[in-house]
């Protein structure tokens, strides 16, 4: 679960990756989350009924949605100033954050072996960035902020998937960036028939693809999370540097330069 919740984020940065050249980061990150809401809204209702839309823990929900939404619009931006690969393996810092504080504060066990795991993919990610290289500059400081929110954010759902319905947890989700975000798409009201009437099928199609390998993922991240720590799971979300750095070459035709791929 974990590591195809890792290809389809990889897939889905790389989707947002391409149609930030067309869209505004409003318009792609509100159509993710409504296509989300409505997605989990039918599911929930047909599968739990009323009781599905319950949750003991509103907080937790707000404050998950509201790192999601501010991970989804870092992503947007710092994509646009990196490549794919490089950005992917500064945000997968966060395994080591995660892990550290899952041993210290939430008392989970972490053995020797799964810390070199950890501490071998932190050395990899910094002979990805590769300070001094002319990478780490205020593009990697956007990613760097990334990487601090999907810590938050992995710690916060492993913590909810051991309260809440997993499905009720994603439809909480898209309610709350769908509304935090509609205030900022009217107020891009009038540019936006211009922008859809650019589209192509394609494009549009891309679009609502998003919305469903965005929710498809989170989905899959929050049961592996529901089944197994979070110290345990992290080592395994590395694979997304290696989704992205294939997803940058197939659909960008940028390579990872040598010390990238050693990393």
């Amino acid at each position: 679960m974990i590591v195809l919740s890792a290809l389809l984020f990889a897939t889905m940065d790389a989707g947002t990756k391409y149609l930030s050249a067309f869209m505004s980061v409003v318009m792609v990150l509100w159509s993710r989350y409504t296509l989300q809401a409505g997605v989990m809204t039918l599911w929930v209702w047909r599968k739990y009924g009323v009781r599905g839309f319950r949750t003991g823990h509103p907080g937790f929900q707000l404050l998950r949605g509201v790192l999601l939404l501010s991970i989804s619009a870092l992503a947007f931006f710092g994509l646009k100033l990196l490549p794919l690969a490089e950005f992917t393996a500064i945000v997968m810092l966060s395994p080591v954050l995660v892990t550290a504080i899952s041993a210290w504060f939430l008392n989970e066990p972490v053995g020797k072996v799964r810390w070199l795991l950890v501490c071998g993919g932190f050395i990899g990610t910094l002979v990805v960035i590769r300070p001094g290289s002319g990478l780490f500059g205020a593009s990697a400081l956007v990613a760097l902020v990334t990487m601090v929110a999907a810590s938050a954010y992995s710690l916060l759902t492993s913590r909810l998937a051991a309260l809440e319905n997993p499905h009720t947890t994603q439809f909480y989700t898209g309610v709350i960036g769908t509304v935090l975000l509609a205030p900022l798409l009217i107020l891009q009201g009038d540019a936006l028939p211009a922008m859809f009437a650019n589209l192509s099928a394609s494009q549009i199609g891309l679009l609502c693809a998003l919305g469903l390998i965005g929710t498809t993922g989170h989905l899959l991240l929050i049961m592996a999370f529901s089944r197994m720590g979070a110290a345990s799971l992290m080592p395994f979300t590395y694979t997304q540097i290696g989704f992205a750095a294939v997803m940058s070459w197939m659909v960008f035709r940028h390579a990872p330069d040598f010390w990238a791929w050693v990393g």
